[in-house]
Formats: C-alpha cells, sequence, structure tokens
C-alpha cells in the first residue's frame, strides 16, 4: 500500500476539524431528513466532500463509497466512509459520534480510522499490525463473565420499523449482564470493544460504512467478529463482537 497510518490519521483529523466546527455551532447547522427517523446535516455532507476530495486525489487508484454520496466507479479497492456515524448524537449535541474510515482492497479491509472529535479520540489499525488509540496499542478487555460484564448495542433496526427490532434480543441479554449501554455511533461502540471499555457489542441491520472500520480496530485489538451464530467475518446486518471470551455466553442469547 502507498499510503501510512500517519498519512491517513493526517486526513482524517483534518475531516474531524471540520466536522469540530459544525458541531461548536449547532443552531445554525441544517438537519434534514433522509426518510423517517434517519438524519442528515450539512456537516456530513461537507465532511465527506473533504474526504472524498482529498482521499481520491492522494490516491488515485483507490474508489469511493460514502454513506451520502454513495459509490465511485472503481469499487474493487476502496474507501468506506461514513463521514459522521451517530448524526442524530451530533444534531443533539452529544459526544458519541465518529467520522469512520475504512480501506479495503479485494474484498480484504486493510486499514482503518475512527475518530471522536468531541472525545478527542483517535482509534486506527492496520491489518495484522495491532490497533491503536491516541498513539497508544489497544487490546479488548479481559472480563471472563458475561453475568459482570458490561455490554452495548443499537437499534437501527427499530427505526427502520423492522419487526425483528433487537428488543427481545436486548431484554435477554441485560437479563444476563452487569451494565448495558447504548452510545449511538456502531462505529464507536465497536471501538470501545476494542478499547476494553465493553466487553461485547451487537446491533442489526446496518451497513459497512458504519462497521468496516471499526470491526478492523476491534479485531486488531484481539476481538471476534461474528455474526449471531458465531460465523466469523463481518456480516452488517449481523454484527457481533465480543472479547473472545464471553462469546460462547451470549451466542445463546442471540
Amino acid at each position: 500500500m502507498s499510503i501510512s497510518l500517519a498519512v491517513l490519521e493526517e486526513v482524517v483529523r483534518e475531516a474531524g476539524s471540520i466536522a469540530l466546527a459544525y458541531f461548536k455551532d449547532l443552531k445554525n447547522v441544517e438537519v434534514k431528513q433522509k426518510s423517517p427517523r434517519d438524519f442528515v446535516t450539512a456537516a456530513d455532507v461537507a465532511v465527506e466532500d473533504f474526504l472524498k476530495e482529498t482521499l481520491t486525489r492522494k490516491y488515485p487508484e483507490y474508489g469511493f463509497w460514502g454513506e451520502e454520496g454513495g459509490q465511485s466507479a472503481n469499487q474493487t479497492n476502496r474507501w468506506i466512509v461514513d463521514p459522521i456515524d451517530g448524526t442524530h448524537s451530533f444534531a443533539k449535541g452529544q459526544y458519541f459520534w465518529g467520522i469512520s474510515v475504512a480501506l479495503e482492497i479485494d474484498q480484504e479491509l486493510m486499514m482503518g480510522a475512527v475518530y471522536a472529535p468531541a472525545l478527542n479520540d483517535y482509534y486506527c489499525a492496520e491489518k495484522g499490525k495491532g490497533a491503536w488509540k491516541n498513539g497508544q496499542p489497544i487490546t479488548v478487555s479481559s472480563e471472563t463473565s458475561l453475568a459482570d460484564g458490561m455490554v452495548g448495542t443499537g437499534f437501527a433496526c427499530l427505526r427502520s420499523y423492522l419487526e425483528d427490532n433487537n428488543l427481545a434480543r436486548f431484554g435477554r441479554i441485560a437479563q444476563n449482564t452487569t451494565g448495558q449501554r447504548r452510545f449511538g455511533s456502531a462505529a464507536v461502540d465497536l471501538c470501545l470493544v476494542a478499547d476494553g471499555q465493553l466487553d461485547a457489542f451487537w446491533e442489526q441491520e446496518l451497513n459497512l460504512y458504519d462497521v468496516a472500520a471499526g470491526a478492523l480496530i476491534a479485531r486488531e485489538a484481539g476481538a471476534t467478529v461474528t455474526d449471531f451464530k458465531g460465523n466469523e467475518g463481518l456480516f452488517p446486518k449481523q454484527v457481533l463482537v465480543t472479547n473472545g471470551k464471553i462469546l460462547g455466553q451470549i451466542l445463546p442469547l442471540m
């Protein structure tokens, strides 16, 4: 690859500065509905435009897939981008939202970055080389008991009015854990598993751009990435990421 994590960090942090400028002036930020209960802001568009222009100019050999603008011609080797994952949180002035950028080559995730500017936390990973938060190596938690664990989830399925809306699944798992969290950004949630702040995270009916970078970061930190039946791999319609030690305990509840 002709790109380094250092170069990627420079680009993503600059995108974060653009997002923060909007975040600090939310009263003047336009918010629209893409569909019922799904929002887009002027910040989403501005951040994606910057990332697309900068990354495709610097690395024309890679295509681009952004949540707001869709896919370019070359999708064999591509950047996969969610300019602001957690737009609703962003629009409400909450801190749990992030910029997610992954590089996929021949269907393999090779590099990923998730930047939460309001928290000033920058996560990154390169396939086979580990994961980092703010320049320091990170690993998943050592928790071996689901009963003592803390888990996170999300409800994109509920927002989409789907019959399988995660509520029954959440009820089962919540009764078998000590802590449950719903932060509102799958990209950041996956990084919290990587960093040991969550012991597991699951969600369903997501898109690849929501989870590509975060899943690579989690996997490089030692996490298992499976579907709800324990099949290894990244399945955006069923994402289950654990520290590996409680996977066997949470699977029967999925």
